[in-house]
C-alpha cells in the first residue's frame, strides 16, 4: 500500500503533489516522468522489498499504484510470464498481461487498488477496484489532469454545504465532489480513460460478480464457504513483512482469526482496543475469549477520555475526505498500537453488508404491523436521505434483503467503512486487507439464499453456523451489540463551551445553522449530534483553516 500522485498531459507537477503524501509510503518516494506525464510514488514496501519500487516499467507500459493486485503470482503463471518478469511485484504482471489484452487485463485483477496506467499502446488509464477500498482522486488542469490518493494533496479545503450536510447528517459524503475545489472522487470500480485532456470512464466493474450455482443445501453451502474464505485469507497474506489482525468480540474478525490460525504455523498477533467506561461496549473478554482458543498471540489497548481529547483532532487529520464515525476513534489507536510489531493488518470490514449480519435488514423483511421499516439511515435532513436513496439504488431482480445490502456496498462501506481504514491506518505507514471484500467471497456470499442470511432472529446465519463449527469460542449465536464509543459522556461536561465555540466555525455553519448546533449542545436529546458536529468543526480549522490538530482543539476548548 502506498500513496500515487501524478499530473497527465505535463511533464512535472507530481512531485508537489506526493510531498503531503508522504505518510503512506514511510519507506520513500519516487518521481518520474513518462509520456507526457509526471507520476510519484510513496511506498510502503510490502511485496518485493528490494525491486518493487514505482513507477514500474515493463512491455512498454509504466504504472503507478496503491494497493494489492493479490492473484498476481496466478496471472503470471496462466500468461507463461515467470521468464519475463523483472520483478517481484505484484504490479508487473499486470503490465504484461495488458501488452496482450488491453483493457480487458483490469477484468482479471483481484485486490485493492487504485493505480495510473501509461500504456505502450499510447492509451492513459485510471482504474479503481470495484469495492472502492483503496482511494483515488482527480482535478482537471487546464488540459492536464492532476491526480493523488488524498485530496489533501490539491491544497486547502473550502466549505462545501451539500457535502458537510451529508457529514453532519449521515456520518460521510456521498456523490463525486469533494470539499476541495474541483476535486472530485473517481468511483468505485471505474475504469477511466485520460484522452486529449479529457477523462473519460469507460465502464465500471461491479462489486458483486454474477451469480453462481447456488448450493444444493445447508451441507454444501458450509464447505462451500470453508473452501471461498480460506482462500480468500490465503491470498490477503500474501506479504513480506509481518502481519497479523484487528480482532474484535464479533462473529467476522473471529472467521478471520480462525482462518489466520488455520493456515499460519507460527502464533498470530491480533490487537483488540476496549473502553473503560460504562457506556461503553467493551470487546476484549469476548475477543480474549477467542484468542485463548486459536493460539493467538493478543494484544489489547485501552481508549480512555484522555485518549479522545488527544486522538480526536488526530483523526479529523486523517479523515481530510471527511467522515464522523466514531469507530475511527479506535480504528487510529489500534493503528498506533500495531504498527511497531506489524506492517500488514487483516479486519473484518464487509462482512455485514455480504453476510446480511445489520439489524436494519431484518427489520426491512418484516412487514409494517410487525416494526419493519426500510433500511434505511435514520436521519431528518431529507436532502440527504434522497442523495442517499439515489446513489444506492440497486438493479431490478433482487430480493428486499438484496436490495438493502446492495445499497450500503454502494454508500455506506466505500464513504465510512473503507474510507476510515485506508486513513486511519495510513496515517501510521500501516496496509489495512479485508479479505471480506474479495470477488470470490462477493459472488458466494451476495447471492446466498436469503434464508441462510437471515434466518429467524439472526443475520450472517451461515457464517454463525460455520463458526459454531470452527470456532465455538467466538459464541456465534449470542445477542448482536452494536459498536459504541462513549464519545458522549466524553463530551458532555464541555457541551456548553463546544455549543458556543463550534457555532462560530465555517465548517459547521455550512452543514447548519448556528441555533441549531447551540442546541445540539444544550438538548440531551439531541446528545448523538454532538461528535459529527464536533469532528466538522476540528476538520474544518485544520483542512480549511491550516491549523495543526493541537490548535485546532485548543482553539474549540480554553
Amino acid at each position: 500500500m502506498c500513496g500515487i500522485a501524478g499530473k497527465l498531459g505535463a511533464e512535472n507537477g507530481a512531485e508537489e503533489l506526493i510531498a503531503t503524501l508522504t505518510h503512506r509510503g514511510p519507506d520513500g518516494v519516487r518521481v518520474a516522468q513518462a509520456k507526457n506525464a509526471s507520476l510519484a510514488h510513496a511506498r510502503l514496501s510490502i511485496i518485493d522489498l528490494e525491486s518493487g519500487w514505482q513507477p514500474l516499467s515493463a512491455a512498454g507500459s509504466t504504472i503507478i499504484g496503491n494497493g494489492e493486485i493479490y492473484n498476481y503470482l496466478e496471472l503470471a503463471r496462466e500468461f507463461g510470464l515467470q521468464d519475463k518478469l523483472k520483478t517481484g511485484s505484484d504490479f508487473e504482471p499486470l503490465l504484461h498481461i495488458y501488452a496482450q489484452e488491453g483493457e480487458r487485463a483490469f477484468a482479471r485483477l483481484r485486490g485493492m487498488y487504485a493505480f495510473c496506467l501509461i500504456g505502450g499502446d499510447g492509451r492513459t488509464w485510471l482504474v479503481r477496484d470495484p469495492f472502492g477500498i483503496k482511494p483515488l482522486y482527480v482535478r482537471a488542469d487546464g488540459d492536464a489532469l492532476a491526480f493523488a490518493s488524498e485530496p489533501r494533496a490539491f491544497g486547502t479545503a473550502q466549505a462545501a454545504p451539500d457535502a458537510l450536510r451529508e457529514v453532519a447528517s449521515l456520518n460521510y459524503a456521498l456523490g463525486a465532489q469533494t470539499a476541495w475545489p474541483g476535486v472530485t472522487r473517481i468511483a468505485p470500480g471505474a475504469v477511466m480513460e485520460f484522452k486529449n485532456g479529457v477523462l473519460r470512464q469507460h465502464n465500471k466493474r461491479s462489486a458483486i460478480p454474477k451469480a453462481a450455482p447456488p448450493p444444493r443445501d445447508e451441507t454444501a453451502a458450509l464447505d462451500a464457504l470453508d473452501r471461498v474464505l480460506e482462500d480468500s485469507v490465503r491470498v490477503h497474506q500474501r506479504s513480506d513483512v509481518p502481519y497479523g489482525l484487528f480482532l474484535s468480540g464479533g462473529i467476522d474478525s473471529a472467521t478471520i482469526a480462525t482462518l489466520m490460525a488455520r493456515l499460519n504455523e507460527r502464533s498470530v498477533i491480533a490487537y483488540t482496543c476496549g473502553f473503560d467506561a460504562p457506556e461503553a461496549r467493551d470487546e476484549r473478554a469476548a475477543a480474549e475469549r477467542v484468542a485463548r482458543a486459536l493460539n493467538l498471540d493478543w494484544r489489547e489497548t485501552l481508549f480512555t477520555e484522555e485518549d479522545f481529547w488527544a486522538i480526536a483532532p488526530q483523526v479529523a487529520w486523517a479523515m481530510d475526505d471527511p467522515v464522523a464515525d466514531y469507530a475511527c476513534l479506535p480504528t487510529y489507536k489500534l493503528a498506533a498500537a500495531a504498527k511497531d510489531a506489524l506492517t500488514v493488518v487483516l479486519t473484518g470490514e464487509g462482512g455485514d453488508e455480504l453476510f446480511a449480519g445489520y439489524g436494519r435488514y431484518r427489520r426491512a423483511l418484516r412487514p409494517r404491523w410487525l416494526g419493519g421499516r426500510a433500511a434505511e439511515p435514520q436521519t431528518d435532513d431529507a436532502a440527504s436521505l434522497a442523495a442517499w436513496r439515489a446513489a444506492g439504488a440497486a438493479p431490478r431482480g433482487l430480493s428486499s434483503l438484496q436490495q438493502a445490502q446492495w445499497a450500503d456496498i454502494a454508500t455506506w462501506l466505500p464513504n465510512d467503512l473503507l474510507l476510515k481504514l485506508d486513513r486511519c491506518l495510513m496515517a501510521h505507514g500501516l496496509e489495512g486487507r479485508t479479505p471480506f471484500l474479495d470477488p470470490e467471497v462477493a459472488g458466494f456470499a451476495f447471492h446466498l439464499p436469503d434464508a441462510l442470511k437471515v434466518n429467524g432472529r439472526f443475520g450472517k446465519y451461515l457464517l454463525r453456523k460455520w463458526l459454531e463449527r470452527h470456532c465455538p469460542a467466538a459464541e456465534p449465536w449470542a445477542k448482536k451489540r452494536g459498536f459504541t464509543v462513549p464519545v458522549g459522556a466524553w463530551i458532555a461536561p464541555r457541551a456548553d463551551e463546544l455549543g458556543t465555540s463550534l457555532a462560530q466555525v465555517e465548517s459547521v455553519r455550512a452543514a447548519c445553522d448556528a441555533e441549531t448546533v447551540r442546541t445540539a449542545f444544550k438538548d440531551e436529546a439531541l446528545a448523538a449530534r454532538r461528535w459529527p458536529l464536533l469532528f466538522l468543526g476540528l476538520w474544518g480549522r485544520i483542512h480549511m483553516d491550516g491549523e495543526t490538530p493541537d490548535m485546532a482543539l485548543k482553539s474549540l476548548i480554553s
